[in-house]
Order: C-alpha cells, then sequence, then structure tokens
C-alpha cells in the first residue's frame, strides 16, 4: 500500500481553489475567521498554516462524518479551531458560544463534498446504488430526495429539475417520474439514474458528454438541502460580523448560486440605491463592501485536470469597508 493510500480521506483532500482563496483571505496570527463549510479541512489548514498556527478559526458543518475527519485532520491546532454541526446559513448561533462577536474573514465552498458523492448510501451518486436520500446532514430534519421524487406534483418536479438543474427535458423527465411512481415508489439512486435515462431522446443520449442524470441529481441535491435559500441566508446575515478590511469569499458551482452571490456584492458596493427618478436619496444606503474579484476566479488548468470538481468551481471575493463616521 502506497503512503498516500495510507493516508485518511481528509489528509487525501485537497480543497478547490486553495492558492486563490488564501492569496484573497490573508490569514494573520490573532485573526478570527469562520469557515462555514468545513468539509474535511483543507481551507481552514491552510488559514491555520499561512498564519503560523496563530489564528482562530471556527468550522461548521451540516455533515458529522465530515466535521470527525476534519477534527482529525486539526487535531495539531489545538483550541484554536473550533467546530459545531451547524449550517452555514445558522452561523450567528456557534459564533455566540465561542463569545465572539466579529470575524477577520469567512468563507463558503457551497457544493457537495467528494466524501459525501464517494459514499452510496449517501444517495448522491447516479454511478453507485444506494437509498434516494442526498441530505447533507440528517439532523437538519429535512426530508430525503427520495420524498420529493415520490410526492410533488408534476409541475413541482418539472420546476425543480428545470430552474435548479437547467435541464431542458425536465418535463419528459418529471413525467416519466410521475408515471413510474404509479407502479412502486421510486427508492434507489441507479433506479431513479436509469428512469431519467430513458426520459431522454435516443439522440440527446448518444451525444451527451455526461450522464443524462446529472443534472437531475444536481437539482434534487438542491431542493432537498435548500442550498439557495441557505446562501441567501448567510449573505444576508455576514455582513454585520466583519471587521473593517475583513474578507467575504464564496466559492460557488453553479450559476444560480454565482448569480445570486454577484448581485449581493454589487448592492452592498453601491451607495444610494434609489431609483433614478428620485432626484433626493431617500434610503441611506452606503457602501459596505469592496469587490476585489470583478470577474469570478476559477481554477487553472492544472486544477482542473487533477481535480475534475474544480471545473465548475467560480470563486468572488469582498472586503468590509469601514462604516462612515456619522457628521457631528
Amino acid at each position: 500500500m502506497s503512503e498516500q493510500d495510507q493516508k485518511s480521506p481528509a489528509d487525501r483532500h485537497i480543497p478547490v481553489l486553495f492558492e486563490e482563496v488564501m492569496e484573497y483571505l490573508e490569514p494573520t496570527p490573532g485573526g478570527r475567521y469562520l469557515d462555514g463549510t468545513l468539509g474535511m479541512g483543507g481551507h481552514t489548514e491552510g488559514i491555520m498554516m499561512r498564519s503560523d498556527g496563530k489564528a482562530e478559526v471556527l468550522g461548521l458543518d451540516r455533515d458529522q462524518q465530515a466535521l470527525e475527519l476534519a477534527a482529525q485532520r486539526l487535531e495539531r491546532f489545538g483550541e484554536r479551531v473550533s467546530f459545531a454541526q451547524s449550517r452555514f446559513s445558522e452561523f450567528e448561533g456557534p459564533l455566540h458560544e465561542l463569545g465572539w462577536d466579529s470575524l477577520d474573514g469567512a468563507l463558503i465552498d457551497i457544493g457537495v463534498s467528494s466524501l459525501q458523492l464517494d459514499d452510496p448510501e449517501r444517495g448522491f451518486s447516479f454511478i453507485q446504488d444506494g437509498p434516494l436520500d442526498m441530505r447533507m446532514g440528517h439532523a437538519d430534519g429535512q426530508p430525503p430526495a427520495s420524498s420529493i421524487v415520490n410526492k410533488a406534483s408534476f409541475e413541482q418536479l418539472k420546476m425543480i429539475i428545470g430552474r435548479y438543474g437547467e435541464e431542458p427535458q425536465g418535463g419528459r423527465i418529471a413525467r416519466a417520474i410521475i408515471e413510474a411512481r404509479f407502479k412502486k415508489p421510486i427508492e434507489t439512486t441507479l433506479e431513479l439514474a436509469a428512469l431519467v435515462e430513458n426520459a431522454y431522446p435516443a439522440k440527446l443520449r448518444a451525444t451527451a458528454r455526461n450522464h443524462p442524470a446529472t443534472r437531475t441529481f444536481q437539482a434534487l441535491r438542491m431542493e432537498v438541502n435548500r442550498e439557495l435559500d441557505e446562501l441567501q441566508e448567510y449573505l444576508n446575515r455576514i455582513l454585520p460580523f466583519l471587521k473593517p478590511g475583513a474578507r467575504l469569499a464564496v466559492i460557488s458551482f453553479h450559476s444560480l448560486e454565482d448569480r445570486i452571490v454577484k448581485r449581493m456584492f454589487q448592492k452592498e458596493a453601491k451607495g444610494c440605491l434609489c431609483p433614478r427618478e428620485v432626484p433626493i436619496c431617500q434610503c441611506g444606503h452606503v457602501p459596505q463592501l469592496k469587490i476585489l474579484t470583478k470577474k469570478p476566479v476559477t481554477a487553472g488548468e492544472s486544477e482542473r485536470e487533477s481535480n475534475p470538481r474544480a471545473r465548475s468551481a467560480k470563486l468572488r471575493v469582498a472586503e468590509r469597508l469601514a462604516s462612515p463616521t456619522p457628521e457631528a
């Protein structure tokens, strides 16, 4: 067995856009950082190493298994790294438990992890058979993907698959699901994957670059885990916790996610938000962010080749501005 094979999944894991994230976050000794999607701890390990082990990080994740693996990987940093099982949109609770009221930087990497994809029992993969689950954290209380597949109406399924999966065949796939579940519930990943594949027109199946079920599985995962809502809630709440000069970094993997981040950054980088026809500002809005990435940062060729997941990754970063001093 090679030395690489002897390592734990966390030690083997290389986080997406690692160097780019470290360059923008600029971790410093004594700084406090929030890693809202800890995963297997790769980005947090980078923050600690770049700060000579003298920063503090709060790592959140829905997945208890990920937290346990990350804790092993980061054990050498002792109490400087704290862990909590939590959605990243609910970061305030764990932050307050630590007694933190401000941050020097915050990061989220919003995508399914390789740990989840590689375990067929989690139900994310259409390559290996497993229960149709797709929940990132069972403690969240949300229903599994099988509940949506077997209970949602045709219109709901068509909307989910079409919007979140950006799947042109959403209507055909939704209809095939409705017809199949009349005979028996759809309970496994391979069962759904085969159903979706058969719903595709033969010509498209023959020319598709990816498995026909790719977009449908993505859509269901996003619906199950409320991924767009999670992102919007996090962005709505995080700014008051960022110190002036603190960096906010978001890695997304879907055009809808990237659009939410882009629009929020643009809004908070502006002053007045009143309509043009209003001659004098009524809103009182002042810029809160300085955008550091005019275009999203993407992976270089070498990273795309070594890590296929990085191909769709987009990083956007903004810096918190100082609040304006009220006029005397």
